[in-house]
């Protein structure tokens, strides 16, 4: 079932006002606490934006974001590198975003970023970088994880934006021991409505060996308007720390799973075929560096994946460096634990978009005043291939 969305209006002058409330002086009430996409009534948002119809201006907002930044160090510069296989530019490829945002609570709360000044961990702060990375790069595939402020920011704003979206928390989100919350975090994915119609959507517990766990994933399949074509598409957010890495093998196989089900109840083919016409992404902070065994089970999984970033190395066989770079009182971590698997025999790679260097990075690392996240954005442009 798709969420329900409210398109916001009134032109982004009222948005930004009413961005620029402090939202998190209020807890919102938690959703009911099954795992279905169903918003409860946010009572911080203003009632005439849910009845206009009326689109927000893309273009407006960022300059209204970048107004609210104007005293922040500038954004990264990233570069795009553009991937030429022999074929022609494709005329409208779809681009699709996987970041993990940092949760407010955990960045607020529990994640310690020893060389972060708290004023630059501030909702208030954080919340137009992030709006800001949004509509830098506009993606019609947007896939995030540790989002707290689903209901009462990334929903509306995003839905005034022409965007659909589905959300699902974690069932017991850590985001709940801190002090004036605002709800549990979890993935939620969003798609351009323009450019997909929603066809079917399921939200997974994560399993490990029959046993539910506290990870989640958002399965949607997509119809692109312009090709035909569907597309199904996954995010995901699996389970943290060294020591845990069998749990993450197990579901990651889990998840493959209920992929391969999806798959085979949207396409004709026989129960166990290895491959399906549907193109599958799957978004995802792993929290598995590439040497770990949940990678190499999606490298080797008949759905016949390939990893996006890659396509940034040279003859394309290694990720990127680094997708995540903090200090925390343990020490400085920095290392690659974020992905875009996608089918490689169904859709080509067009672009990808570039790390920042170290020196962007700067010596504190992330999050900072000019990146609201501890974790890289992943931006990439796919075209369908043509069906032989």
């Amino acid at each position: 079932m798709e969420t329900m969305v409210c398109p916001m209006g009134g032109g982004a002058t009222r948005l930004y006002s009413t961005l620029t409330q402090t939202l998190s002086s209020s807890p919102l009430p938690l959703p009911p606490p099954h795992l279905g996409p169903h918003p409860p009534v946010d009572t911080n948002l203003d009632p005439s934006f849910c009845q206009e119809q009326k689109q927000t201006d893309p273009a407006e907002l960022l300059r209204q974001c970048e107004e609210a930044l104007r005293d922040s160090p500038p954004r990264f510069h990233r570069k795009f590198t553009h991937l030429n296989d022999g074929d022609s530019a494709p005329s409208s490829p779809i681009r699709v975003m996987q970041w993990n945002i940092l949760a407010q609570a955990l960045g607020e709360g529990l994640d310690s970023f020893v060389q972060c000044p708290l004023e630059a961990l501030s909702w208030s702060h954080r919340k137009y970088l992030i709006l800001e990375e949004l509509l830098t790069y506009r993606p019609h595939i947007l896939c995030l994880q540790e989002v707290d402020h689903y209901y009462d920011t990334f929903q509306p704003v995003l839905a005034g934006l022409g965007y659909s979206s589905i959300f699902c928390p974690k069932p017991w989100s850590p985001c709940l021991d801190v002090e004036g919350n605002n709800g549990p975090d979890g993935c939620a994915l969003f798609f351009d409505q323009s450019r997909f119609e929603f066809l079917d959507s399921v939200n997974i517990r994560l399993s490990a060996m029959r046993i539910p766990t506290n990870q989640v994933a958002v399965v949607a399949i997509l119809r692109c308007r312009s090709t035909g074509r569907c597309l199904c598409v996954a995010v995901t957010h699996l389970k943290a720390r060294s020591g845990w890495e069998w749990l993450r093998s197990a579901q990651g196989s889990d998840l493959l799973r209920h992929l391969q089900n999806l798959l085979e109840k949207h396409t004709d083919r026989p129960t166990g075929a290895p491959t399906s016409d549907i193109p599958l992404l799957i978004c995802g902070d792993f929290n598995a560096t590439p040497t770990e065994e949940v990678y190499r089970r999606f490298l080797a999984s008949p759905l016949s994946l390939d990893s996006a970033y890659k396509k940034l190395s040279q003859g394309g066989l290694t990720e990127p460096e680094y997708t995540t770079w903090k200090i925390r009182p343990t020490g400085e971590c920095c290392t690659t634990l974020d992905y875009i698997w996608y089918s490689q025999d169904t859709l080509r790679v067009d672009a990808v978009l570039d790390m920042p260097t170290e020196e962007q990075i700067g010596p504190n690392r992330l999050p900072s005043f000019s990146y609201p996240s501890d974790h890289l954005s992943l931006v990439c442009d796919f075209s369908f291939k043509e069906k032989e």
